[in-house]
């Protein structure tokens, strides 16, 4: 089993962005200095543990989806920490045994509670966590394909609630382009992203908060990258968006019926496929 060539260092003197994320999923991995972190955040936009639940409830959807279509192969960058209904769990439920994942965070604390769980809940001959980073493209992919992607059969990438943590001036854009290109066809990608279409101005101004916070005071200083539709659709290039396309996290296939206004989730969320 191929290891990650640097030690990790941990900083657990700020909140994790992974851990903080489990919090609001109501999961058990964070310490009181993410969950005061997260309570703060709630105050400001009650919204968010709502918007955080449709995340991941459309990324086991999203799972479920390529599994049905035949994917056996999985990548999760920027994954956080693989709690409950993560992508291994799902895809063996659909097709026990049949699939291989890898997650990749760049974030020493989610990978380091990521090799922790994984250990407890997961296949070590399939599902592998790596430390790396979006940024790295080709010397990523490289150990990506170490860990056992074969990247002759189709892959679904998946860049879940990755892409607004980077602005304009990153341009995310051009590894996300290396990527893509890389898969081959039949392949998916599965990305759901921060979007505020909105007229509130209160709501708008809690967002703005929000991302101060997170550049300040969080162990990873994400930025903010809050794009509009048309920007978020062009991270999938000349993949073919299967229906219904780019939609709010809750109308995108719901297991029943969505009631309620969909833009409180925040984000949208899209599967682009590799025809060719």
């Amino acid at each position: 089993m191929p290891h990650d060539e640097t030690p990790l260092k941990l900083d657990l003197s700020r909140p994790s962005s992974g851990r903080i994320y489990d919090y609001w999923l109501g999961g058990t991995n964070n310490y009181a200095i993410d969950r005061e972190f997260a309570e703060r955040q709630l105050a400001l936009a009650p919204e968010i543990r709502e918007a955080v639940r449709e995340n991941r409830a459309f990324l086991r959807r999203a799972v479920r989806f390529a599994v049905e279509s035949g994917v056996r192969q999985f990548v999760d960058i920027g994954s956080g920490l693989p709690t409950q209904g993560s992508v291994h769990e799902v895809a063996d439920q659909v097709a026990p045994g049949e699939s291989r994942v890898v997650y990749i965070d760049n974030e020493p604390v989610a990978h380091a509670h990521s090799e922790i769980l994984l250990k407890d809940t997961a296949d070590p001959e399939r599902h592998r966590a790596l430390a790396g980073d979006f940024f790295d493209g080709p010397r990523l992919w490289e150990r990506v394909l170490a860990e056992g992607i074969d990247p002759r059969e189709p892959i679904c990438l998946l860049t879940v609630a990755l892409l607004h943590l980077m602005p304009v001036e990153q341009e995310p854009e051009k590894p996300l382009a290396f990527y893509r290109e890389q898969l081959p066809p039949g392949s998916q990608l599965v990305l759901s992203h921060a979007c505020l279409e909105t007229d509130d101005e209160q709501a708008q101004d809690a967002f703005g908060k929000i991302g101060d916070d997170y550049r300040t005071k969080t162990a990873v200083k994400g930025e903010n990258g809050l794009r509009g539709r048309a920007e978020i659709a062009e991270f999938f290039g000349d993949f073919e968006l299967v229906e219904p396309g780019l939609v709010w996290l809750p109308q995108w296939r719901p297991d029943s019926p969505f009631t309620g206004n969909p833009a409180r989730s925040r984000a949208v969320a899209g599967v682009g496929l590799k025809r060719r």
